[in-house]
């Protein structure tokens, strides 16, 4: 779809400049360094510019048809015209970098709403506005004003950033790192990362997808492209903005303890992205994928001349995931042939200070072949004997024909200048600490983890739609936003056990209920204005008899008035009381870019306290589900410690799918919460003890 932005025979820059300094001229001399391409100068000022000839107009270009990308940099309020002008010269890709609109205000958004317009108007493939252009190596294109070329090599990149563009670039011109292709987003008015993602996905001169983005533009699709891409390449994303809990006011616990960074956790855990916690980490993963294969495993090998770095990193491995290696008895004894008696030959394989170059090679290729290696990290520190750049050589040679990967740690400064500097000339990464080596094997160990992965379509769940229909209908119609416990027939529409509960508007009428149901009995408050009962004393437990009810119902009221002078009270709930279990939450925040963030952890009152809870975009598939439940560090509660009996945790499993299905079915819902779900003994069931949700309206 996109190959003649990428891979132009004939490029128009629009708004070309004579004057050094200008973007025009800039984005002018970039293109020009690539001897192929026709390059059209459009400028209605002058008739030349650097020996070509300049045209007024697009319109004006013989064969303006043919010209295959045109890149803009008038000013904003010119770019729409200069649109129309290209969609009626027949020119199908468009790279707006002129800044000026929606992040400039009200004036420029209605020129970017403009731009988007004649763009569907004339099927025109737009990047930008506000961006720095694109690049790709392959082609040798460089239609941006960065001011240099990016090597070749296998690693794509997308930045929401233009910044944080001419940043990396610089930083791989430095150490020669390469890129298939380097691609500013810019605003994203009309082509945005999902359509890049398809785009590397399929081209074969990339093998590594990095990002940094602020937002996502469609992110269901997000996530069932990324899904499909995390098949075959590793995609590293920074995504910034984290602290953000949004704007929107919230009333309920998964509200209150989602915000927007926990959907992209969930997203990107859900679609096969991993996440970087920042640019230094992207970067660092990205070199790590572009040369190294895939380890089978988490058992890692350390090789130092220097216990202590060796003790950091296996420290380092340990707080990672990963595992130190226990080797063979064949490869310790084939360490002790060369090694010096002080050496140690377990891991970490400290060949000692003195080493040279060829017993680094010999501890190397000895561990390397023992079967409980899946991968290596070389340590090097600069002792006055030590031949760092003799050493690089042996390492690098090594790394480029072993199947295990080896990522090294040459510690220091400029001892290690001559032997870092060997390494890159490889393209292989020296990693400036040990932890940083290590959080990049444990990115290419998860990346295996997620490259096996197979995804499943989430099952259909049993319901009465149309009854959940009626009911949200109805719902809607008094107007309320909340509602509560008066709610629990949505969950029997959805099959989701229910406990025994009566409505009473009296007093007469609690006691009657209580009667009919059966001691002890659980009372509750019911208002639509009231979120969190037990801070207003609007819950009383194990009512044994009518007297305790009274007694209940009268403290109730004076202690909810208390407290909430103006609250709406509408009755009492009175519940059967449910005994033993333990009380674990399933919650939903609909989130602005991907649509149902389900929650999940234990439950009752301290959920906001232990902020112990996992998430998940909906709609999840059973596997998903069980990882929510397994993934909270508390899980052990509910699966049974020290003997206690364990919790029917298929039972949460069925639950979250059929909530799952639910909040996917009514869109209508904003926020949804079942709490506490009351989780009994293994094989006995689950039961909803309360429920809130709101409503757009």
């Amino acid at each position: 779809m996109l190959e003649k932005m990428f891979d132009p025979d004939s490029v128009a820059v629009i708004g070309a400049s004579r004057t050094k300094g200008k973007v025009g001229r800039a984005v002018l001399e970039n293109l020009m360094q690539n001897g192929k391409l026709r390059i059209v100068p459009i400028n209605p000022n002058v008739d030349e510019i650097l020996g070509l000839r300049c045209y007024p107009n697009i319109m004006d270009v013989p064969d303006g048809s043919k010209v295959d990308l045109a890149v803009i940099v008038v000013p904003a309020k010119m770019v729409p015209n200069a649109i129309d002008e290209c969609g009626r010269a027949g020119v199908g890709n468009v790279i707006v970098i002129s800044a000026g609109f929606k992040e400039a205000g009200v004036e420029g958004a209605r020129f970017e709403r403009e731009c988007i317009s004649l763009c569907e108007k004339y099927g025109i493939a737009m990047i930008g506005p506000n961006c720095l252009g694109i690049i790709n190596t392959a082609s040798g294109l460089n239609a941006s004003f960065a001011a240099n070329m990016a090597y070749e090599g296998n690693i794509a990149m997308m930045s929401q950033s233009g910044a944080i563009c001419t940043v990396t670039l610089d930083w791989a011109e430095r150490i020669g790192v390469g890129f298939s292709k380097f691609i500013s987003l810019g605003n994203k008015a009309v082509l945005a990362e999902n359509d890049f993602l398809q785009l590397f996905e399929q081209d074969p001169s990339t093998a590594v997808i990095a990002a940094y983005l602020e937002g996502v533009k469609d992110g269901p699709e997000f996530i069932r492209i990324t899904q499909r891409v995390s098949r075959t390449k590793p995609m590293i994303v920074v995504k910034s903005g984290r602290t953000s809990v949004g704007s929107r006011a919230v009333s309920s616990h998964t509200g209150t303890l989602a915000g927007s960074d926990a959907a992209y956790n969930a997203a990107f855990k859900q679609g096969g992205v991993i996440r970087a916690d920042s640019l230094e980490e992207m970067l660092d993963y990205s070199r790590a994928f572009s040369v190294c294969p895939l380890p089978e495993g988490r058992n890692i090998a350390i090789i130092t001349n220097a216990g202590g770095l060796g003790i950091l990193t296996a420290d380092a491995c340990y707080n990672a995931g990963l595992s130190i290696a226990s080797f063979e008895e064949a490869t310790v004894e084939r360490l002790r042939e060369k090694l010096p008696p002080a050496a140690n030959f377990y891991d970490p394989v400290d060949v000692l200070g003195d080493a040279g170059a060829d017993l680094y090679e010999h501890a190397l290729d000895v561990v390397l072949e023992d079967i409980n290696v899946n991968g290596v990290i070389v340590l090097v520190s600069p002792q006055a004997m030590t031949d760092i750049s003799g050493i690089a050589e042996k390492v690098a040679k090594k790394i480029k024909h072993s199947k295990k990967p080896i990522l090294c740690n040459f510690a220091g400064g400029s001892r290690i200048a001559a032997g870092e500097e060997l390494l890159n000339s490889y393209g292989i990464p020296n990693y400036s600490s040990a932890e940083r080596a290590v959080a990049s094997m444990n990115a290419l160990c998860n990346y295996y983890s997620i490259k096996n992965r197979r995804y499943e379509e989430p099952e259909k769940q049993n319901s009465d739609v149309g009854f959940a229909r009626s009911f949200i209908n109805n719902a809607l119609s008094d107007k309320r936003r909340t509602h509560g416990l008066e709610s629990m027939d949505i969950l029997k529409a959805y099959d989701i056990p229910v406990v025994d509960s009566r409505i009473a508007k009296t007093l007469p009428e609690a006691i009657q209920a209580a009667e009919d149901m059966g001691y002890p009995v659980v009372m509750k408050i019911l208002s639509p204005d009231i979120s969190h009962k037990t801070d207003v004393g609007g819950i009383r437990l194990n009512l044994k008899h009518a007297d305790d009810v009274e007694l209940a119902y009268n403290s109730m009221m004076s202690d909810v008035r208390h407290y909430m002078p103006d609250a709406a009270i509408t009755g009492v709930q009175l519940q059967k009381m449910i005994s033993g279990g333990k009380e674990v939450i399933i919650g939903m925040d609909r989130d602005p870019q991907f649509g149902p963030l389900l929650m999940f952890g234990l439950g009752g009152t301290y959920v906001e306290f232990l902020k112990d809870v996992s998430f998940a975009v909906a709609p999840v598939t059973g596997a998903e589900a069980k990882h929510m439940v397994s993934s909270i560090k508390t899980y052990p509660l509910i699966a049974g410690v020290r003997g206690e009996v364990a919790s029917d945790i298929d039972s949460i499993i069925r639950t979250l799918l059929k909530v799952s299905q639910l909040v996917t079915d009514f869109p209508e819902i904003l926020e949804f919460e079942i709490n506490p779900l009351m989780v009994m003994s293994e094989g006995q069931g689950c039961v909803a003890m309360d429920i809130r949700f709101t409503l757009k309206t």
